[in-house]
């Protein structure tokens, strides 16, 4: 620390008048030998800066020094007689000059020679000048700065006649009309005064007959520091004052032993009150007097209270007061004698003004004001934790509070202090703090529903860090809290209140699986946790606070004791259920010491016994039927057997544990809330298992036995949300476990899983979600599974033959999951498929491009051959029938041939396919729409899979085609838009064996449906692309093209989809369809460009052709010289794109007309 008062006394003021009492004094040089052994003055870190020198002017370069007393005394007594003579300013500056030229040893021996005709000027009676007074006070502050006062007299007499400077004259009563140059003056030479005091010379100031002297200076600064109004006095009164009371920055002073601080303390105690209220006045004061006034104002305040309120100096004091000698008795009234009647009664009021200094002081906009409250409360804290326990409600409220300050050094320190507290067990080692600690928590707890209801956002931070505060200072002591079930209650009912959780958004049941044909294992891995939406707050921050606090609790508290206190919430009311299993949740991760921020470590380890045997007592609960099985969905299929049997588990479920209460009873009003109040709770219970798993490792491995199949159930689940926070448990799992992926996890607990599905499987009507951990089993595990669920799989199969009529749906959902598994791990074409497609692609346009540059030869060689055919059948001369059939034969037989020689059995995928197949026929013309539905995806996956197996393929498309040509004409409109894209992925695998069924079944339905629709679509507006109407239209569009080209289709079928779609190419139509029509035109164009481009140009033709001769007629047009309508813009994009098509052939143009 340094001393902020002694840096330069010299400063140019204005006089005033001013009216100043002294008196006569003298005062005779010393001889210098007179001073036998006189060591120079001691060396001052101040040397060297401005005013520290002899005077206020600095020292004259051609100044000579004097540095023997003989000589200084020779230049020195001159100009002393003369201010002795005449007191002017003119008379102070030259001796300031002269002392300028004398050395420190010298001055140290002319001390009370030199101080004398300034000490004199004071005393003289009658009104000096303000600017007189100013200057010889300043000169005395240079002579003290430059020597040492050894002598007790001349310190407490210079004591008195500087604080008599700002003294009220005696006659007015009141005070001086004082400049504020030489207040501050003054200020600063009493400062230097206590700073030159030798030795122990500084302790004559402190004993019981200088209490007067003492009280009057220290009244005199304390008024100065709170009415002044300039802030450079104030902050200079206060700093004097502190060193007034022995508790300087500086280390120049001794330290004080234990006897003579306890004299001091004594002392001070007579002016604790008033010091005590003027600066809990100061502190509280107006912001503008500067934060630098109110840092020393409660620096100040904390050393004189932690001086007077120390314990160990109360420890001391004797029970009876001390008795002074008969001359001091009148002083004796004045002296404080620190009985425990005086400190219980100083103590109580002390914690008043503590009170109004936290409130102030904590929300003080500054940040070093704040920082200084820190150090407030460690230092009481250091130094009175006994003898004012009761105001450390006030204090550590604060520092608390501060944990959170939005300065980083403020945070660091009060971080700091929290961590020394907690090390050196001031809280633990102190049952009086700890049930202050205690009363404060329970006073929180009470308010704290309110105030989270109350507050905003901030304030709710700083209310849970004050608690969280708490528990950490309490630390091992928390017992004592949980202890009591007063405490115990208010506390849980609190964290209960405030966890509540919004469960009003509709989305959360709204949202549902899409249920993609691959793993999630990205999603999986990234963030388990749901963000939740509490209904007393919105900010993260405050979540995290609470989850500390849980986890505080876990940490230090009895496991035991809270698991089944927060487990009897659970079951006490639904109401309760969603946040005291978040609790739970948190305090076993408290409790195993993760993510846990302590501020001591706790007494004696956790047992790992002890914590799995409370994990697996919250996790039988999570687990029971009626916690675990609950509504979170409505199904409105009408009279489905699905909706029935879920009615039929929840009434089950009901009997066994019908004090849940949140069962269902037979006829349940079930409303959105409830259903998200449902999700949020199996959420939460999900999210525990994963923390379990955490905690626990790979001891949990042991719990997978009874924990893995609830939680791929809710893998499986239609609600998002739930399959979402699911996959996150299942990746917890895997982490803890030591799994490298849940691909891993699934493989090698397949056994038990597999059985546990086959037996639930039999009995469905009681365990109806089985197929939903088959389907996340297939979904996240690879093909090495097939072999183990072959034997599920072919049960299913028999299940639904037997019970078709009541669980169709449920068992179609089970064999959608096993062919999306197998069209992922078997259905994607093999590399030499795929380069079969691309030599056949190649092959074609090679001929094309042959066929281009050939045209002249080939094409009028073929052209006769055919037409010499056509005139021997219209003849009547037909061809041999054998020769026909010979002809036939190579084209229609290698295929069964080959297949018949040497055709490998079939994999077992294929066959399952075959088979799930075969139950779909059956099931097309089921009546139920949701039922049609499904079978129509399921046989859209059996198509894709069995591709590779024409011959088994080809059976079952001619078996199957029947019923989806009648759900591709004559059925809802959702049944019709599914059944095309069957349709299309069969023409993409059958090809050649569908396109006469195509023509004569399908066709004409689908294009007289187009031009139906298309006068609709036209004239309907942005509304319409949300109707089932538009999605058929935009589906058959999209489909139609490829399905033409796929199958090859004849050139009256071609010109009927172009006839079809062309009116959607009209700008009238939405963009979309006019989207899709264009890709049925390029797809035309590969089949017949020729056809299609005529057809485009009868539409709008942008260019005229001339004949290359004379002889030849001109080529007219339909669409030439047509004015521009709304077929034109797509029209000529797709000439355009034609023509793009056909530059980029290897041949050249066909066309025997040139355009002009």
């Amino acid at each position: 620390m340094s001393v902020r008062g002694t840096r330069d006394f010299s400063h140019s003021v204005s006089p005033t008048s001013g009216e100043l009492c002294g008196g006569a004094a003298s005062a005779s040089l010393p001889a210098p030998s007179g001073l036998p052994g006189l060591a120079p003055a001691r060396p001052r870190s101040r040397a060297g800066t401005p005013g520290t020198g002899r005077a206020c002017g600095s020292r004259s370069p051609v100044m000579a020094v004097f540095d023997t007393p003989q000589a200084a005394f020779g230049a020195l007594r001159p100009v002393c007689v003369q201010l002795t003579r005449t007191q002017t300013v003119e008379n102070v500056r030259q001796l300031q000059a002269h002392l300028a030229g004398v050395s420190g040893a010298a001055l140290q021996e002319l001390q009370e020679y030199v101080l004398f005709p300034l000490r004199f000027a004071l005393r003289v009676p009658g009104p000096k000048q303000e600017r007189l007074v100013q200057s010889l006070v300043q000169c005395i502050s240079s002579v003290l700065a430059a020597t040492c006062v050894k002598k007790q007299e001349l310190l407490q007499e210079l004591f008195s006649e500087l604080c008599t400077c700002l003294a009220p004259s005696p006659s007015s009563g009141k005070a001086a009309p004082l400049s504020e140059e030489l207040k501050l003056a003054v200020i600063q030479a009493l400062h230097t005064l206590m700073h030159s005091a030798y030795g122990d010379v500084i302790l004559s100031l402190y004993q019981p007959s200088t209490l007067p002297l003492l009280g009057f200076a220290v009244s005199l600064l304390l008024t100065l520091a709170e009415q002044e109004k300039a802030k450079q006095i104030k902050i200079s009164a206060l700093e004097c004052l502190q060193v007034l009371v022995l508790q300087c920055d500086c280390q120049e002073h001794r330290h004080l032993d234990e006897d003579e601080a306890q004299q001091c303390g004594d002392l001070f105690a007579s002016f604790l009150p008033g010091i005590s209220i003027t600066l809990s006045r100061v502190i509280a004061g107006d912001i503008k007097q500067g934060h630098k006034t109110t840092v020393s104002a409660i620096r100040l305040f904390y050393l004189i209270v932690g001086l007077v309120m120390a314990d160990k100096q109360l420890a001391r004091v004797p029970k009876n007061k001390e008795k002074l000698p008969v001359e001091h008795s009148r002083i004796s009234e004045l002296m404080i004698h620190r009985g425990p009647d005086w400190t219980k009664s100083t103590a109580e009021k002390l914690s008043l003004l503590l009170h109004k200094v936290v409130e102030s002081s904590s929300v003080h906009p500054h940040w070093k004001v704040r920082l200084e409250l820190v150090e407030l409360v460690h230092h009481l804290l250091q130094n009175c934790s006994q003898s004012l326990v009761d105001s450390f409600s006030h204090l550590l409220k604060a520092l608390v509070g501060l944990v959170n300050d939005e300065n980083s050094e403020v945070q660091s320190r009060c971080n700091k202090v929290l961590q020394g507290i907690a090390e050196q067990r001031i809280v633990a080692q102190n049952r009086a703090l700890a049930d202050v600690l205690s009363e404060n928590l329970h006073s929180l707890a009470t308010a704290l529903p309110r105030l989270m209801n109350s507050q905003d956002d901030m304030g709710k931070v700083s209310t849970l860090s004050l608690l969280l505060g708490y528990l950490k200072l309490l630390g091992p002591k928390i017992n004592i809290v949980l202890n009591s079930v007063s405490h115990l209650q208010r506390l849980s009912k609190a964290l209960v209140q405030v966890l509540e959780l919004d469960v009003t958004d509709v989305k959360i049941v709204e949202a549902r699986c899409s249920r993609p044909p691959g793993p999630l294992q990205q999603g999986v891995q990234k963030g388990r946790h749901q963000k939740k939406y509490f209904r007393f707050f919105m900010e993260e921050k405050v979540f995290q606070l609470l989850q500390q606090v849980c986890r505080v609790l876990g940490y230090y508290g009895n496991l035991y004791l809270l698991v089944d206190h927060f487990m009897g919430l659970y079951n006490e009311s639904g109401l309760y259920r969603k946040q005291a299993a978040m609790i739970l949740n948190e305090l076993v991760t408290g409790a195993a010491g993760v993510g846990v921020d302590f501020l001591q470590e706790r007494g004696v380890p956790l047992n790992v016994d002890d914590l799995k045997g409370s994990i697996t007592s919250i996790l039988d609960e999570y687990m029971d039927q009626a916690n675990w099985y609950l509504v979170t969905s409505i199904d409105t299929e009408e009279g489905s057997p699905e909706q029935s049997v879920q009615h039929l588990g929840h009434s089950v479920r009901a009997r066994e544990a019908s004090s849940s209460v949140l069962l269902l009873s037979p006829e349940p009003p079930v409303t959105t809330r409830t259903m998200n109040s449902n999700i949020w709770q199996i959420c939460i219970q999900l999210e525990g298992v994963g923390c379990f798993a955490a905690v626990l490792g790979k001891e949990f491995r042991l719990l997978l036995l009874s924990a893995l199949y609830p939680v791929l159930e809710k893998a499986g689940d239609r609600t998002l949300l739930i399959s979402e926070t699911a996959l996150g448990t299942l990746a917890d799992i895997c982490e803890a476990c030591g799994y490298n992926s849940v691909q891993c996890l699934i493989n090698e607990n397949s056994d038990y899983l597999v059985n546990g599905i086959s037996l639930n499987l039999r009995h469905l009507a009681h365990q109806p979600r089985a197929s939903q951990v088959l389907d996340t089993m297939l979904r996240h595990s690879d093909a090495s599974l097939l072999p183990l669920v072959e034997d599920v799989i072919q049960e299913v199969l028999s299940a639904l033959d037997q019970s078709y009529n009541s669980q169709a749906s449920t068992f179609l959902r089970v064999l959608h999951s096993v062919m999306t598994a197998l069209v992922q791990w078997f259905g994607t074409p093999s590399a030499e498929e795929q380069q079969r497609q691309t030599d056949k692609g190649q092959s074609r346009a090679r001929s094309q491009g042959q066929q281009e540059v050939t045209m002249t030869s080939q094409e009028l060689e073929r052209f006769f051959l055919d037409y010499v055919s056509q005139k021997q059948i219209a003849d009547g001369d037909l061809p041999d029938l054998e020769e026909e059939e010979a002809d036939e034969v190579p084209l229609a037989k290698p295929e069964p041939s080959s297949d018949t020689e040497g055709e490998a059995p079939m994999p077992i995928h294929a066959q399952l396919a075959r088979d799930v197949m075969e139950r779909c026929i059956h099931l097309l013309s089921d009546g139920s729409l949701r039922v049609r539905l499904k079978v129509l995806d399921v046989l859209e996956l059996c198509v894709t899979m069995l591709h590779p197996h024409g011959n088994h393929l080809l059976p079952m498309a001619h078996r199957v085609w029947p019923a989806l040509v009648t759900r591709l004409i004559n059925d809802d409109p959702l049944a019709v838009l599914r059944a095309f894209k069957v349709l299309c992925t069969l023409g993409q695998t059958c090809g050649d064996f569908l396109r006469q069924r195509f023509s004569k079944d399908v066709l004409p339905k689908l294009t007289s449906s187009l031009l139906s629709q298309a006068p609709v679509s036209a004239r309907a507006g942005p509304v319409y692309s949300h109707t089932l109407a538009f999605k058929l239209q935009l589906a058959v569009l999209q489909g139609l093209g490829s399905l033409c080209e796929r199958l090859d289709m004849g050139e009256s079928d071609l010109n009927k989809v172009a006839d079809a779609c062309l009116i959607y190419l009209s700008a009238k139509q939405p963009v979309k369809l006019q989207e899709a029509a264009q890709s049925v035109f390029l797809h035309l164009m590969h089949v017949d460009p020729d056809s299609t481009w005529l057809l485009l140009s009868e539409v709008c033709c942008p260019e005229g052709y001339e004949p290359p001769h004379a002889s030849l007629r001109p080529v007219k047009l339909s669409g030439m010289g047509r004015p521009r309508n709304e077929l034109t813009d797509n029209v000529l994009l797709l000439l355009q794109r034609l023509q793009q098509q056909e530059g980029t052939g290897p041949g050249t143009s066909t066309q025997e007309a040139s355009p002009s």
